[in-house]
């Protein structure tokens, strides 16, 4: 849910922005992420990550990597375009669903792979972040939603006393 959570960010910062001014924010938008993106390449990339662990944290990294490339694909159109179409909030919507799945089999895959910590450590610790990233984007939305049904929801008037 990490990575649809940047795309929420992203969307709803470059709105703030003229459209004509766009073009720093595509940088600052490209920096973060290169900042998701690095340090998940780097512990796949290390000799220590493809040794073996019970659990399959070095598959569900790549997962997090395909699904980090996707994530900056439609931060980049979603600060692009304006009006954004349903059809691409919809897709972005389905993409949402898929990380929170992909997110509980993080906390899941990490939490039953304790001994992990003595032979892939970097993969391990990098689940761990990713875990922590997952549950605070969750709790995020959750709050959002939350009041999101507040201000739907129909107002009733509880100050009369319909009793005689």
């Amino acid at each position: 849910m990490f990575l649809y959570m940047l795309i929420f960010m992203a969307y709803h910062s470059s709105r703030w922005i003229p459209r004509n001014q766009r073009l720093k924010f595509q940088i600052v938008n490209a920096v973060f992420t290169a900042l998701v993106l690095v340090p998940q390449l780097y512990v796949m990339g290390r000799p220590k990550s493809s040794r073996y662990c019970r659990q399959p944290l070095l598959n569900n990294l790549s997962a997090s990597i395909a699904l980090s490339f996707t994530a900056s694909g439609f931060s980049v159109v979603f600060t692009l375009l304006d009006p954004v179409p349903q059809s691409l909030w919809a897709s972005c919507h389905v993409f949402g669903l898929l990380t929170c799945g992909q997110g509980l089999c993080t906390a899941i895959l990490t939490l039953t792979a304790a001994a992990c910590v003595k032979t892939t450590p970097e993969l391990y610790y990098m689940s761990l972040v990713l875990t922590v990233a997952s549950i605070f984007s969750t709790g995020f939305f959750m709050v959002r939603g939350g009041l999101w049904l507040t201000n739907r929801l129909p107002v009733t008037d509880l100050s009369t006393n319909n009793e005689r």
